[in-house]
């Protein structure tokens, strides 16, 4: 959708977050790139191919990029020739399963990389609806973030990047609890190979995001619906692209880089913005009570300048009234970057503990019977604190 100037109104913005930082590192940040080689892990999904396009701009010697969606690397190479051509060096694409053997021989067969930037994740709260896809879930954000650090020092990589998420600050949800988790494995390899992370907010209409799935019912002639009591932070593809790359290359080891919030960066309800993207559409919003009224009103509507739109309190399992970047305990750098943020934990974490969980989910894998409940278990003795917030309804419930 849309151009980036219109994307930040919609998201109640008018400039970019991070230009500032990007203006005064750029000659750094150049150099860097044009002189690396870069492998891309979950390159083809939304904020991979924004990572992708920040470090192929800037010329670099190698850059090559995974991801398991063949469509996703097509798309994402005509992408690339149409706006910015040719690079003298190397630039490949892949289309495996980073957890496959397939993925371990390609990687065995070359692994000469300065940078590995890992972008894959399974990022949805609706992962943990069931316990099938939840356990994917541990496997994508945690255990393969594992093999693949570990396949990293094997082969001497210089830094190792990969993305968290604003729901690993105090989480409520199995998928940022799975992150916080993903946090303390990587920080566990700090001490072989130089890592860094990034938090960060809602990237606005990604794919299978909500704002993404406004295009989707607008094109199909469907009702708009969103959540009238949640707030988010909402980044654009571009800065979620730049903030990875910016920790990639200046991070210090273990640090977490997260956009730091402002008049420039605040929360804004999913309900403002549907209302905002209508407008821009020329349309008006019908409010609707209920999701039958919603349906019929625009089947049998006559008008072709309003919408129907129904706008509930938010009930599912894992969703949180409002989003943080950090929590009371974790050390802050807020003077660094002009509007980056950096989270300076060290080594937090236990290494029995985390044995023990890898242990567990192990054998329970092994059993082939496993329930969200045994997850969840093992989820509480790394996370004592977890507050997971269990309401028994999910969004595949709702329209």
């Amino acid at each position: 959708m849309k151009n980036n100037i219109e994307k930040l109104k919609l998201i109640g913005r008018n400039d970019k977050l991070f230009v500032k930082d990007i203006n005064q590192y750029e000659k750094k940040i150049l150099d860097i790139v044009s002189e690396s080689k870069f492998l891309v892990l979950g390159g083809a999904g939304s904020i991979g191919q924004a990572v992708t396009k920040e470090i192929f701009k800037r010329n670099p010697k190698k850059l090559h990029i995974v991801d398991i969606s063949e469509n996703n690397l097509v798309e994402l190479v005509r992408d690339i020739r149409s706006s910015f051509g040719y690079i003298d060096g190397e630039f490949k694409t892949f289309a495996l399963d980073i957890g496959s053997i397939e993925y371990d021989a390609f990687f065995n067969s070359d692994g000469k990389y300065d940078y590995v930037l890992n972008l894959s994740a399974l990022k949805h709260v609706r992962s943990e609806e069931d316990a099938f896809t939840l356990m994917r879930m541990i496997d994508v954000n945690i255990f393969n973030t594992d093999k693949t650090l570990k396949q990293c020092i094997e082969k001497g990589v210089k830094k190792y990047f990969c993305v968290s998420t604003d729901k690993a600050a105090n989480p409520v949800n199995m998928m940022g609890a799975s992150k916080r988790i993903m946090e303390m494995f990587v920080n566990r390899k700090s001490k072989s190979i130089n890592i860094s992370m990034a938090r960060f907010a809602n990237v606005a209409f990604s794919d299978g995001s909500l704002l993404h799935s406004f295009n989707q019912r607008i094109e199909k002639k469907q009702p708009i619906v969103a959540p009238d009591d949640v707030k988010r932070y909402f980044i654009i593809d571009e800065e979620s692209g730049e903030l990875c790359l910016m920790s990639a290359l200046f991070g210090e080891n273990c640090d977490i880089f997260f956009p730091k919030p402002n008049e420039n960066l605040s929360l804004i309800k999913f309900s403002e913005i549907a209302k905002k993207y209508l407008k821009n559409k020329n349309l008006k919003p019908i409010m609707c009570n209920n999701e039958d009224e919603a349906r019929n009103l625009l089947s049998n509507t006559t008008s072709s300048n309003h919408w129907p739109c129904l706008f509930t309190k938010s009930t599912t399992t894992g969703e949180k009234n409002y989003e943080e970047f950090f929590t009371a305990q974790e050390e802050l750098d807020m003077n660094t970057f002009s509007s980056i943020g950096i989270v300076k934990n060290k080594n937090f974490f236990n290494e029995d503990v985390l044995e023990k969980f890898e242990s567990n989910i192990n054998k329970l894998k092994q059993q082939l019977t496993w329930t969200k409940v045994d997850i969840l278990n093992n989820f509480l003795k790394i996370l004592p604190d977890f507050d997971h917030k269990e309401t028994g309804t999910y969004l595949d419930e709702k329209m």
